[in-house]
């Protein structure tokens, strides 16, 4: 089961009481998955499809609570491009148009003819719990989320871009980032924040798939910062070691060109030191002198013996 059907499974089982809430989450259904039918002009049909079986059972069920339909019901099997089954909810005539019109998609225009209307009407989102069934009833309808162990990505498709515009004004004003673009024949609202999609699958009330992704991020964020740690030292001792190895051949052309007694007491015993201890930090360097010093005199007198090299090198240059 993919993690989208998850989401839905877990939807269908949230409980609605409240008949406006029912009411803005088939507006959503509608509005998502929905077509209407113009039959002559003042007769319309109303189909809801689908390919979940749950979804149509919620939407039934929906449908006679808030408005005393039973809906027909037929299903489909389709083979291309995938084997599945799409369950269609009927609604004809006076029952379509009274259940468009509560929903906001009808309007009249008063001379007997309609005006459809996609965007999410005020009244039908005029609480919090029915913002929130309305989401539900979206995601339910055309929504669908990524695996969260590869991205952060849960999307609506949409046929119509006044109901995406529509869609990612609502998302934003409960601070959820939403961004709609066009995608072939459609328009697609997607969050690509793991703290956004959390929010909205919250709104939902998909918790347990909530808890989910939460618990992938804490596991991602570990990962990370243990990785980044890991890079972190790697480069500070490849850092040191490549040091070192600089003051070695440094202190050795020093050596074999001046040597050791030509030096003054602290740079031969700091060079004698470093060639001992080639894997030794400049503070356990200075911890072994006759006279303990910290890293900031060790690094002193090793970076005189550098410059002694360096001088070296230049002189055999013009040589």
């Amino acid at each position: 089961m993919s993690f989208s059907s998850e989401i839905k499974e877990e939807l269908v089982h949230v409980g609605v009481k409240r008949s406006c809430c029912i009411r803005a989450e088939l507006t959503a259904l509608i509005q998502m998955a929905g077509t209407i039918h113009l039959k002559g002009m003042r007769h319309l049909a109303l189909t809801i499809n689908t390919e979940n079986g749950a979804v149509a059972r919620r939407a039934f069920s929906f449908l006679k609570k808030r408005y005393g339909i039973q809906p027909q019901i037929q299903m489909t099997e389709h083979t291309q491009p995938k084997k599945s089954h799409v369950y269609e909810l009927m609604v004809d005539a006076e029952d379509a148009l009274r259940v468009l019109r509560d929903t906001g998609i009808v309007e009249d225009d008063g001379d007997g003819f309609f005006n459809l209307n996609w965007r999410i009407q005020p009244s039908v989102v005029e609480s919090e719990c029915c913002k929130r069934a309305y989401l539900r009833g979206a995601f339910l309808g055309r929504g669908s989320m990524a695996d969260p162990e590869k991205m952060y990505h849960l999307e609506f498709v949409v046929d119509r871009e006044e109901l995406a515009a529509s869609l990612v004004e609502l998302l934003q004003k409960k601070e959820i980032n939403a961004k709609a673009i066009p995608r072939k024949d459609h328009f697609v609202v997607y969050l690509k924040e793991g703290e956004h999609v959390i929010r909205l699958l919250s709104m939902m009330g998909a918790h347990g798939a909530l808890l989910e992704v939460e618990n992938i991020r804490i596991l991602k964020d570990m990962r990370n910062n243990v990785n980044r740690k890991v890079n972190c030292e790697t480069a500070n001792i490849n850092k040191t070691v490549n040091t070192a190895v600089r003051q070695i051949e440094c202190i050795r052309l020093v050596e074999q060109r001046i040597g050791f007694d030509r030096l003054s007491p602290n740079l031969r015993q700091i060079a004698e030191l470093r060639l001992n201890y080639p894997d030794a930090s400049l503070q356990e360097l200075g911890a072994m002198l006759d006279k303990p010093i910290g890293k900031a005199g060790v690094h002193h007198r090793l970076r005189k013996l550098e410059e002694m090299a360096n001088d070296l090198g230049l002189q055999q240059n013009k040589e």
